[in-house]
C-alpha cells in the first residue's frame, strides 16, 4: 500500500503554516513534505513536526526568492556561490528533523542563455552537493517539472535530461522525484515510464491533471496507478503535491484505503 505524505505548501492551506503539520497528523498522514521550511526557525519547525506524530520524509533546498520568481538556483551559473551558501541551511533543518531527502531545484534559465552551461554548472553543483551528504543519510533528489503549464523555461523538464544529468553526477546520492502530474502534462505512459525508471526513483509525487488537485478530479486514472505502485515494487513515499480543490479534508476521500 503506498504510503502517502501530505504536501504542507499546498494542502490545509486553511490554517498557518506552523499548525499545518498536527492537522496532517490528525488526519492519518504518517508522512509530511514541504516546499521550504525556512520560514519557520528551526526548533520551531522541529516542534510542530514532532506535535504532528508525522515524519518529515522531503522538503527543497532554499530556491531562490520564490516571491520574485526564482524557482531555484542550482543550475544558473551567476549563482554558485549563492546556491552553495544556501546549502548549509538545508543541511542543518535536515539534520534537526532527520530528513532524509532533499529536492534541488535547478531554476528557470534565462532567455538567451546557453543551456548547456546551466546544465554543467547544475552537474557541477549535485556533485558538491553529494559529496557534503557523502557521510550522511540523506539523499539528494531532482525532479522534472512541467514547462508547458506551471514552469516555463524550468531546465529541467523531461526525465531524459534527469537520467542524463544524474549519469553525469555519477553519485547513489542523487536520485529521481518523479512528480506523476508533471510528467502526464511532458510525457503520458506513467506507469511504464515509472516501472523503467524505478531503480533511480526515489520519491513519487501526486496530482491530478488538470488543475492539479486532488485524484479523482482530472484525468489520471490513479484507482488504477496507486495499486499499481505495489506490483512495481515501489516502497517508497508518494507525496501528495496537490491543491485542494475545495477544504482539504472535505478532499481526502480518495485517499481513504491508504492513510
Amino acid at each position: 500500500m503506498p504510503k502517502l505524505a501530505a504536501n504542507l505548501t499546498m494542502m490545509f492551506t486553511e490554517l498557518p503554516f506552523a499548525d499545518r503539520f498536527a492537522a496532517a497528523g490528525a488526519a492519518g498522514f504518517k508522512g509530511i513534505e514541504c516546499l521550504a521550511p525556512y520560514e519557520l526557525p528551526i526548533e520551531t519547525f522541529k516542534a510542530a513536526l514532532e506535535g504532528s506524530g508525522a515524519r518529515m520524509v522531503l522538503f527543497n533546498c532554499p530556491p531562490g526568492n520564490w516571491a520574485a520568481g526564482d524557482r531555484g538556483m542550482a543550475a544558473d551559473p551567476e549563482r554558485v556561490a549563492e546556491f552553495r551558501a544556501s546549502f548549509d541551511a538545508a543541511l542543518a533543518y535536515a539534520a534537526a528533523v532527520d530528513c532524509p531527502r532533499l529536492h534541488v531545484m535547478s531554476g528557470l534559465v534565462r532567455p538567451g542563455e546557453d543551456r548547456a552551461r546551466w546544465i554543467d554548472t547544475y552537474v557541477a553543483n549535485l556533485a558538491y552537493a553529494a559529496d557534503r551528504v557523502a557521510s550522511l543519510d540523506v539523499d539528494l533528489l531532482i525532479e522534472p517539472i512541467n514547462s508547458r503549464v506551471d514552469m516555463p523555461r524550468y531546465l529541467v523538464d523531461r526525465t531524459d535530461l534527469a537520467m542524463e544529468i544524474i549519469g553525469r553526477v555519477g553519485s547513489a546520492k542523487v536520485r529521481l522525484q518523479y512528480d506523476i502530474y508533471h510528467m502526464q502534462i511532458m510525457e503520458g505512459d506513467l506507469l511504464r515510464s515509472i516501472e523503467r525508471l524505478l531503480p533511480h526513483i526515489g520519491h513519487i509525487q501526486l496530482a491530478d491533471n488538470p488543475g492539479r488537485n486532488e485524484p479523482g478530479t482530472g484525468e489520471i486514472n490513479y484507482a488504477h496507478i496507486l495499486p499499481a505502485l505495489d506490483r512495481l515494487g515501489y516502497d517508497g513515499w508518494v507525496g501528495c503535491e496537490y491543491r485542494p480543490a475545495g477544504e482539504t479534508l472535505a478532499g481526502l476521500g480518495w485517499a481513504k484505503d491508504f492513510i
